[in-house]
């Protein structure tokens, strides 16, 4: 008498598909002409004059900026002060590995501010003495998850946040902290 797992399995197996299938193509699957349409229409939503794009710089640097000024806070800043990283401290493992994935975070969004800054002259030239102090957070996430990060270093993403955030504030962007939901952390 043949077995009726095999079969069952079959069964399953073409059921999950089907679904996943059907789900795939009901949530968004784009086509060719679906992404031409999205990228006419976002050319066409772009800002036509200098003052619009000049406008949207500052939006979208004070965005990136309070960002990474929130995560730095957050989850390196305010934990070091805690003592959070201290060897032996309850929880030190899941602060570091917080404090690396923020660090990569800031980072990331304050290069993306800078780049931001560029369509604003004004915003530009007060960032511009920043560029070497946000090049230098790029190796602190490393050092932050493997628990090396000294006074020193997270005195380093201190001292750019507030740099950052006195450009922007003389430049008539003023940046206040936002702390990013988790799957903005992950890039989500």
């Amino acid at each position: 008498m043949p077995s009726t797992l095999p079969i069952r399995r079959i069964v399953v197996a073409v059921v999950l598909s089907s679904t996943v299938l059907v789900s795939t193509t009901a949530c968004g699957g784009e086509t060719k002409n679906d992404q031409a349409s999205l990228t006419a229409a976002e050319s066409s939503a772009s800002p036509t004059s200098s003052a619009e794009r000049q406008r949207l710089a500052k939006t979208r640097f004070v965005a990136n900026a309070g960002l990474a000024a929130g995560a730095a806070y957050q989850w390196i800043v305010k934990p070091f002060k805690a003592g959070k990283f201290k060897k032996g401290t309850k929880g030190r493992t899941v602060a570091l590995v917080k404090a690396g994935v923020a660090g990569a975070f800031t980072y990331n969004r304050l290069k993306a501010a800078v780049r931001n800054a560029e369509g604003d002259p004004l915003l530009s030239k007060a960032l511009a003495p920043l560029s070497s102090g946000i090049d230098s957070l790029k190796n602190l996430p490393g050092k932050l998850r493997k628990g090396d990060a000294t006074d020193a270093d997270v005195g380093t993403f201190e001292n750019v946040i507030n740099g950052v955030k006195g450009a922007g504030k003389s430049a008539g962007a003023p940046v206040t902290d936002q702390v990013p939901t988790a799957s903005q952390l992950n890039g989500g």
